[in-house]
């Protein structure tokens, strides 16, 4: 716990690499397709709760991972963004179910420490061109909902991105309480 405070309140946090492709705006609502990087990511499964206590849940889990409760002990620094994955329902809500993931570290990309919580896995994941939408305050699920719809919105009906799933982001500690960023990203197809 001590390392996941340490972590927290003294580490910088090493942003995900990703190159801006293009930036948007229609109606005054302005977004970016980016290109991200592949790489190595620790990942949770919530389910079962609703989305704002899913994502705590899950947020915690990752801390204490990169925080030192892996094999190693090795507090490991912060990356950003923290991403949930939102599985949108029929009618615009989310579904009971979030994936929450955090990319590892450079310095750890080829040496990953094991984590101590079974429930946490490492993926390998590919690189991604997405569309990102940014906002700001304290975000939760009805923010996350409503600057998806602003986002498709923006992006009409001539880009191809997947329905099925979006990802919510954010990129500060808790207790940040002004200039926050987060962000609704589509994966371009």
């Amino acid at each position: 716990m001590l390392g996941m405070i340490k972590n927290a309140l003294l580490s910088t946090v090493e942003p995900w690499p990703y190159r801006v492709l293009r930036k948007g705006e229609k109606e005054q609502l302005s977004y970016e397709e980016r290109e991200y990087e592949g790489g190595w990511f620790a990942v949770v499964e919530v389910a079962g709760k609703p989305f704002d206590e899913a994502s705590k849940e899950g947020v915690l889990k990752l801390h204490k991972y990169v925080g030192g409760t892996n094999d190693k002990g090795a507090g490991m620094g912060m990356t950003a963004p923290v991403s949930i994955t939102a599985f949108p329902a029929e009618d615009g809500s989310l579904q009971q179910k979030v994936k929450v993931s955090l990319r590892i570290p450079s310095q750890f990309q080829a040496n990953r420490p094991c984590p101590s919580d079974e429930s946490i896995k490492i993926e390998e994941r590919q690189g991604m061109t997405i569309y990102s939408m940014q906002f700001g305050g304290y975000a939760n699920e009805v923010d996350y909902v409503n600057y998806a719809a602003k986002l498709k919105s923006a992006l009409g009906s001539e880009a191809a991105y997947r329905k099925d799933f979006y990802f919510c982001n954010g990129y500060d500690p808790p207790m940040k309480p002004y200039g926050r960023r987060n962000e609704v990203w589509f994966v371009k197809e």
